[in-house]
C-alpha cells in the first residue's frame, strides 16, 4: 500500500510520497513549502506536487490512501480544521473531503499530537510502553495520549490541550491565553519571552546574545543558538522556559501516571538547558512514586515527525 502524508504545520506544509511493507515504511518522494493564510492555495500546490510524485512512482490510485496530520483543533469526526491558534486564516476547512475529491482517493485526518504520539509510540521513543504522553513543543503545545496501549481523544476529540491550561496569572500568550503552558513551552512562547528579555537588557544597557536584528525578529530558534553558544542570558531563558515545563509535567504525571513523557521539536533540540529546572520543578511538585516511574525523553524521529504522524493518520483504526 501506498500513501500521499500531508504534514499540516503553523510554519509549513509538507507533502510526501510513502510505500508500506509491513511495518516498514520506504519513503519515496517529498516536497515542503511554506504555511500561509490562504488554505486553498497551500493545498492546491501541495495536491499538485502530490500527483506529479504519483505519476513519477507510477503509483495507481486504488493502492494509494491519503493520510493528514495537523494542529487542532478539529472537528470531532476529525474531517475539518476548525481554528487552530497557529494556522490563521485556516477556518473550518473541509480538508478531508477537499483532499479526496483532488486526488481521488479516501483520506483521514489525526490531530498532530496524536498523529505523533502514535508515531512516536510504533517507531520511536515509546516503542514497547503501555501509558505514554507525546508533547509536540514547536510552534504550540499539544499533547497526544496513549492510555493503557490506546489513543485517547476524549468525548469530543479535544484530549490533550494541555498547552491551553494557565500556569500563571500573567506572562506570554500561547493557545489565546496569557500565562499558559503554551505561552511558556512553545516556538511562539519563548519569541515572546526572548523578547521581553532583549527589551530589559537595552533599559539595562545591554543587547541580548540572541538578538541579532530587530527585537521583533528574534525566534526561539536563535534563543537556542546563542545558549549553545554559551551565552547566558539564552540558557536562563531556557532554564525559565524548563521550570514551567516541569511544572506541567507535573500535572500530566500525577493525573495519568505515564511510564514515558516524550516531547517532541524545540525540547528534543535544547533539553540539555531545560532538563535541571524541569527535573527539580517536578520533584517540587508531582508525586514521588509516580515521577519515579515516568521517563522524560526527546523524540527520536526528528523532523520526520510528522511524516511519521501522517502515515499514522491514514493507517490507524
Amino acid at each position: 500500500m501506498h500513501i500521499i502524508g500531508f504534514d499540516i504545520g503553523g510554519t509549513k506544509c509538507a507533502v510526501f510520497l510513502c510505500r508500506l511493507e509491513g511495518d516498514t515504511i520506504i519513503w519515496n518522494d517529498r516536497k515542503e513549502i511554506q504555511t500561509t493564510s490562504d488554505w486553498r492555495a497551500v493545498l492546491d500546490t501541495l495536491c499538485v506536487y502530490g500527483e506529479r510524485m504519483l505519476e513519477t512512482h507510477e503509483v495507481s490510485r486504488p493502492d494509494c490512501r491519503i493520510g493528514i496530520s495537523c494542529g487542532g483543533p478539529l472537528s470531532p469526526d476529525r474531517k475539518i480544521i476548525c481554528s487552530p491558534p497557529n494556522l490563521p486564516g485556516w477556518v473550518s476547512v473541509p480538508i478531508v473531503s477537499y483532499l479526496s475529491e483532488k486526488l481521488q482517493m479516501p483520506a483521514r485526518m489525526l490531530n498532530d499530537a496524536d498523529a505523533c504520539a502514535l508515531a512516536e509510540w510504533k517507531y520511536g521513543a515509546g516503542k514497547g510502553s503501555l501509558h505514554m504522553i507525546f508533547l509536540t513543543f514547536g510552534t504550540g503545545l499539544g499533547a497526544g495520549l496513549i492510555l493503557n496501549g490506546r489513543l485517547y481523544t476524549g468525548a469530543c476529540g479535544m484530549a490533550g490541550e494541555v498547552g491551553h491550561v494557565r500556569l500563571k496569572e500573567d506572562g506570554p500568550v500561547g493557545y489565546g491565553k496569557a500565562g499558559s503552558l503554551e505561552g511558556f513551552c512553545s516556538g511562539g512562547g519563548i519569541r515572546q519571552m526572548a523578547i521581553d528579555k532583549a527589551k530589559q537588557m537595552e533599559k539595562e544597557g545591554k543587547k541580548a546574545s540572541f538578538q541579532t536584528g530587530e527585537k521583533e525578529e528574534i525566534k526561539a530558534k536563535d534563543v537556542a543558538e546563542a545558549a549553545r553558544a554559551g551565552h547566558k542570558d539564552a540558557a536562563e531563558l531556557l532554564k525559565e522556559s524548563g521550570t514551567y515545563f516541569g511544572r506541567g509535567l507535573s500535572m500530566l504525571i500525577d493525573i495519568l501516571n505515564p511510564e514515558v513523557i516524550v516531547a517532541g521539536s524545540i525540547y528534543a533540540r535544547t533539553h540539555e538547558f531545560m532538563e535541571p529546572s524541569m527535573w527539580e520543578e517536578i520533584r517540587r511538585e508531582a508525586l514521588a512514586s509516580s515521577a519515579a516511574v515516568c521517563r522524560i525523553v526527546p523524540a527520536q524521529l526528528g523532523e520526520r515527525i510528522g511524516d511519521y504522524g501522517a502515515v499514522m493518520a491514514a493507517v490507524y483504526e
